[in-house]
């Protein structure tokens, strides 16, 4: 499938999605940076030389610096498609308007704590007062969740944002913190070595997880077209092998009314640039 060239080609789009404005030509699709720019453009970008080919619309690939930077982007709508998490859906459906478009199937997204393997901490209770990771303000599982929970279990500890999910992880594995925010697809993905030394505290209830939407500009013509090939992906060796890549087992077909369980969590809707 070219994956070399399709790696090297998805790179110059991986470190600034917002200069990579649409043209005529091509859709820009926005991947929400959990983890770093070079991971994602390894596991992202052969679905969208896939993609580009199949559905006949050339895509590719984009993430931001950052969480908060992705969300400024979103909010300005510089992606024509994005992957983003269940709390970036339920604002930018709002405004500008992202349509969902599919999602992953059979799953929920959990929020998760996690603590070094050598840690004495035992419960929540352990973390009143101290120094806790997190991904970015916004993240929905690995931090709104979270300290949703420690709000209640932990009075007192001290967040701190680190940029990413596999930051998070490194920054507990080497006492860094006492404890971070995750998800568990993110903490499989991370290296072994750093996976190896935590441990899970705790795990949230389960959430729709993330969906992948389109601006409201993109005719449905396209969106049939991407649905289509992301539906059946499941469907042949090439296929799982992509969605291998990015850690998904197959897509379905999405409304904007599957969000409305994190709709009815009641998490304040704004965005900080």
């Amino acid at each position: 499938m070219g994956r070399l060239l399709a790696f090297l080609v998805a790179l110059t789009f991986a470190f600034d999605g917002y200069t990579q404005q649409t043209t005529e030509s091509h859709l820009i699709f926005g991947v929400v940076p959990q983890q770093e720019p070079e991971k994602l453009a390894r596991q992202w970008a052969p679905l969208m030389v896939y993609l580009s080919k199949q559905a006949g619309v050339p895509v590719r690939f984009a993430t931001a610096p950052s969480i908060p930077d992705f969300e400024w982007r979103l909010a300005e709508g510089v992606y024509d498609l994005a992957y983003m998490n269940p709390y970036h859906f339920t604002v930018f459906n709002e405004r500008p308007g992202y349509r969902a478009l599919a999602k992953q199937k059979r799953h929920v997204v959990k929020g998760i704590l996690v603590v070094s393997k050598s840690s004495e901490v035992s419960s929540l209770r352990d973390l009143a007062g101290q120094k806790i990771a997190f991904p970015a303000p916004h993240a929905f599982a690995a931090t709104l969740i979270a300290r949703a929970q420690l709000k209640m279990s932990a009075p007192g500890y001290k967040a701190s944002f680190v940029q990413s999910h596999d930051s998070v992880y490194r920054a507990v594995s080497e006492g860094l913190f006492v404890a971070g925010g995750g998800i568990h697809r993110t903490l499989q993905e991370i290296e072994p070595d750093v996976r190896e030394r935590l441990r899970i505290l705790w795990e949230s209830a389960g959430f729709t997880g993330h969906a992948i939407a389109s601006h409201p500009s993109l005719p449905d013509s396209t969106r049939e077209a991407l649905l289509k090939e992301l539906k059946s992906l499941n469907l042949t060796e090439a296929g799982q092998e992509l969605l291998g890549n990015v850690g998904i087992s197959g897509f379905v077909e999405a409304v904007d009314s599957d969000w409305d369980d994190v709709r009815q969590l009641g998490l304040e809707v704004r965005h900080e640039h």
